[in-house]
């Protein structure tokens, strides 16, 4: 379904924005030199302004830290650290170089720069891996932290591009762009004079392709965090005879319940498929029951709002 809202329906339009005139409409800059730009002239600044500052740090992050990496005479770090570290930060550096010369060429029009998006919208689809890799990042980020000699590397890679934050902090960068795409394009919808025409609905398209962009990297994320959850989960629990976890799908939910009759809190987790209660002990879980959530009940208390049992349908009388 997202590849479907991302699908590119402007493939006649030019990366660099509209044709200088369209419907006999000429495509001007806001405002005359020397004059103040109107505010929707000052959110289109806004958008190629941050992606030139963006484009600039993705460089120091590529040239100032990898390419000195892969320069160094004597291995600074191992080949699985800079790929865990860096990720595919060298293709965000092109997809948003490319991005700043289209948005560039815009002349401050607004609906150029959306069509940039539009044009672009399949590409942005790179983020995903990028985002999805961002914790290994962190991870390996930690590591070389650790290591004196690989600590005193970054450091003299951040002096050497005088940066006041560490690495850590730009590396972060990429997953706070993507997310922020589509609320910098809704500020040029809220200000766009009027409200209805071909124009606007390119602005509108705009919107709903980076919305889709960002809707699904936060899916894509919260997944991937759900399933390193489930691994970590199958790792701890203990008394458990039946199949991998995967095999019941995605982790939807986990929770500390209190059950009358038992001296413990159970700790449940909720599968796509089944229901899994266990005990906690230590760092580990014990289990004790599963039901399957195709033949799963559950009962409301009339006494209490904040009491219901659970149960198999075959096997009512034995409640949690």
């Amino acid at each position: 379904p997202w590849a479907e809202g991302l699908r590119n329906s402007n493939n006649n339009a030019s990366p660099g924005g509209w044709p200088a005139t369209r419907g006999g409409h000429p495509l001007a800059p806001f405002g005359n030199p020397g004059t103040e730009p109107s505010y929707l002239g000052r959110v289109v600044l806004e958008i190629v302004e941050s992606e030139r500052t963006y484009a600039r740090d993705l460089r120091s992050i590529v040239e100032g830290y990898l390419g000195k990496i892969i320069d160094a005479e004597e291995p600074v770090l191992r080949p699985e650290q800079v790929s865990a570290l860096f990720g595919n930060i060298e293709a965000i550096y092109e997809l948003s170089s490319t991005l700043l010369q289209n948005l560039e060429s815009c002349a401050s029009d607004p609906v150029a720069v959306a069509v940039c998006f539009v044009t672009r919208s399949q590409e942005f689809a790179i983020y995903t891996q990028y985002c999805n890799n961002y914790p290994s990042s962190v991870a390996a980020l930690a590591e070389c932290m650790r290591s004196k000699a690989q600590a005193r590397f970054l450091r003299e890679c951040q002096e050497r591009l005088r940066h006041a934050l560490p690495l850590g902090a730009y590396l972060l960068k990429p997953v706070q762009r993507i997310l922020k795409y589509h609320l910098l394009l809704q500020e040029i919808a809220k200000h766009f004079e009027h409200k209805s025409g071909e124009d606007y609905e390119v602005v509108l398209e705009a919107i709903d392709t980076m919305t889709c962009v960002a809707w699904y990297i936060n899916d894509m994320k919260r997944k991937h965090e759900h399933a390193i959850r489930q691994q970590e989960i199958q790792s701890l629990l203990l008394g458990w005879k039946g199949p991998d976890l995967t095999s019941y799908g995605e982790l939807v939910l986990e929770g500390t319940f209190r059950v009358q009759r038992v001296r413990h809190e159970r700790a449940v987790f909720l599968f796509d498929k089944t229901l899994l209660i266990t005990k906690r002990r230590g760092d580990h879980y014990v289990y004790k029951s599963h039901i399957p959530c195709s033949s799963l009940m559950l009962i409301e208390s009339t006494r209490d709002s904040l009491c219901f049992s659970l149960a198999h349908y075959k096997h009512g009388k034995q409640q949690h």
